[in-house]
């Protein structure tokens, strides 16, 4: 995502005294409004050039016709697993889940950062089941494809149907509202792929559209201070032309690399946000939309590099981030991305003042979370809000936890849980944040305290036990009652295997998990739920 490009080139503008055919209008009798005279000015414009000169796009000052709408980036890949659907580690609400891409054995398969398949991201991160759970708490996804690394789907495959198939097979999946294209380096100016990707993506909004569910589709791009790279318009206008209903254009406002010892970065992000609106207001005139002024503003996002950029001299700021913010609001910015979430906290143990380049903090002095915050203000939702009502948390008080159906271990009130065990209760998954014994995952923490649990998301009615996974072979001999077993003794109960940690006799190897440290049978298989140790 922090791949930046050259400037656009000038364009000449129109002389009308140059133009022998141009003529002075005579003063109007009667005093027009600013409106009407606007209107009056555009037309004898566009007749003095024959329509094909850049012109300036009409004006409404009514204010803005759009609520600004704070959608951060999550990188899903990114160890540590950022944990997106819990509102005190985020406060947007919505998010952008980035990035599918191919998955390098399979050109048309989609993956998460060619590192899980679709069912692995769900089994290995539970990313099915923490959507679910930021619906249910009034958030939503945008699903965004691309990226500057590894190979984006459009250009690995080379099949136009396969391509269509896939990118069919996401939003079906996932029920994306949103669909963000994150179009960068090399993949900019190819062609091929470009064409392939607009046909598919427009045949997927269609059927979307007849199935009573509407896709909004962004372009994420990179831009200049000088506005969008010829390439970037090109890829807006292919687009258009190719019936793409298009929600909008992200620029990417980060890593401009234009030389200043001290770039000043929100007047860089400005510059490059306003000329994006000239190039779009441009473009859509040439192809036959009027918009005003508000109207393009609408259909434009920003997305910054919180904090320390790829450029070293590059530095975003919080004050920085209030800029955008205030211009975001007054001007009715259609969106505001920032990458990303996972950044958004200080550094730790590094000295003051030096350049920190790191996917889990941002290089500069802040509180945590104090960027999502800023824009977390921001007064727009997620398209299709309204309609989120496909995903409901069970009623706890009348959940009755089931272990023939539960993904994960019961909680229990004895047990002792580690840093990241997850159990089932009540209905509902959650994730131990700290090692913890005796609270309970449904309560309320007190005042000014936090939960040590983490809400993961509802337990699906088709889900079934979790399969412990043996870590020894060989053990064959059954426990029986009666028979003293003397320490590392190893036996099988309900086909599982276990070692006495001391002489035992009539003591039954527990099935409750996670075992406790004092049981005199320590437990020779892992159970779903249970952290990864190494």
């Amino acid at each position: 995502m922090t791949d930046r490009a050259t400037p656009v080139a000038a364009r000449a503008e129109y002389d009308p005294l140059a133009d022998p055919d141009w003529q002075e209008p005579e003063p109007p009798r009667k005093r027009l409004s600013w409106t009407r005279l606007g209107v009056l000015v555009l037309a004898l414009g566009l007749l003095g050039a024959g329509g094909t000169f850049e012109v300036m796009h009409l004006r409404n000052t009514a204010g803005p016709t759009a609520k600004s709408w704070a959608v951060p980036y999550v990188d899903v890949t990114l160890t540590p697993t950022f944990q997106f659907q819990d509102p005190t580690a985020n406060p947007a609400n919505d998010v952008a889940l980035g990035f599918v891409v191919a998955d390098p054995k399979s050109p048309c398969a989609p993956s998460w950062g060619g590192a899980y398949t679709l069912d692995g991201a769900d089994t290995s991160l539970e990313l099915d089941r923490r959507i679910d759970q930021l619906r249910q708490a009034g958030g939503d996804i945008t699903l965004s494809l691309g990226g500057l690394n590894n190979s984006e789907l459009a250009v690995a495959c080379t099949s136009p149907a396969k391509l269509t198939a896939a990118y069919r097979q996401l939003v079906k999946r996932y029920d994306v509202r949103t669909l963000d294209l994150d179009i960068e380096g090399a993949a900019v100016a190819d062609r091929a792929s470009l064409k392939r990707r607009v046909a598919a993506v427009a045949a997927v909004q269609k059927e979307r559209e007849k199935a009573g569910k509407p896709l909004a589709v962004w372009l994420t791009l990179p831009v200049a201070p000088s506005g969008l790279t010829d390439d970037g318009v090109g890829v807006v206008r292919g687009m258009l032309e190719g019936g793409v209903a298009l929600r909008g254009v992200n620029v990417m406002t980060m890593d401009y690399n234009n030389g200043d010892a001290r770039p000043d970065m929100l007047a860089l992000s400005l510059s490059a946000l306003g000329n994006t609106h000239k190039q779009l207001s441009d473009l859509y005139l040439r192809l036959g939309q009027k918009l005003t002024s508000p109207q393009v503003w609408s259909r434009i996002g920003a997305t910054p590099m919180i904090g320390q950029n790829d450029i070293d001299n590059e530095r975003f700021t919080l004050a920085d981030a209030d800029g955008l913010a205030r211009f975001a609001v007054d001007n009715g910015l259609g969106r505001v991305s920032m990458w990303s979430i996972n950044r958004d906290a200080p550094c730790r143990g590094t000295f003051a003042n030096v350049v920190v380049h790191s996917n889990t903090c941002s290089g500069v002095d802040q509180d945590p979370l104090a960027f999502s915050k800023v824009f977390a203000g921001l007064p727009g939702q997620a398209p299709g809000r309204d309609d989120q009502d496909s995903v409901e948390m069970p009623d706890q008080a009348a959940t009755v936890d089931d272990p023939k159906t539960s993904p994960y271990p019961i909680w229990r009130l004895s047990a002792l849980y580690a840093a990241g065990y997850k159990v089932v209760w009540h209905g509902v998954v959650y994730e131990a944040k700290w090692a913890n014994s005796g609270v309970d995952p449904a309560a309320a923490p007190a005042a000014g305290t936090q939960s040590a649990w983490t809400v993961v998301g509802p337990v699906s009615p088709v889900e079934k036990a979790p399969r412990p996974v043996p870590v020894v072979t060989g053990v064959t001999k059954v426990w029986t009652p009666g028979t003293v077993y003397r320490r590392g003794a190893r036996v099988l109960f309900d086909s599982l295997p276990y070692e006495a940690q001391w002489t035992t006799k009539d003591e039954t190897p527990s099935t409750a998990f996670p075992v406790d440290a004092d049981d005199p049978w320590k437990p020779l298989f892992n159970v779903p739920g249970e952290p990864k140790t190494n």
